[in-house]
């Protein structure tokens, strides 16, 4: 599992020029069964979005598709982390 921390490079009038595109990125991604939950930091100085796809590698390239990637508007962090204890709500999460 990862979380992908993204930290805005621009001022926010340039992260809204980019924000259709990243939202219609997002639900993509959502349908082809890639990322779990994402949204704002706060304060809005970039996001998070939590993904269950198998590799760091192929997160990334996924990632590299991003509006605010091609368009340099973001920096990512991806961490990696096994989850060993969940709400029940979210045990399908839990790896042994």
């Amino acid at each position: 599992m990862f979380v992908a921390v993204l930290t805005y490079k621009v001022a926010i009038e340039g992260v809204e020029k980019h924000l259709n595109e990243h939202v219609e990125f997002l639900k993509e991604q959502y349908e082809a069964g890639n990322f779990i939950a994402s949204g704002r930091k706060v304060p809005r100085t970039g996001g998070v979005i939590l993904s269950n796809m198998k590799s760091k590698k192929e997160l990334e390239e996924v990632l590299a598709k991003d509006p605010f990637k091609i368009n340099d508007v973001a920096d990512y962090e991806i961490v990696e982390f096994v989850p060993t204890m969940t709400s029940k709500e979210l045990e399908f999460l839990k790896q042994r």
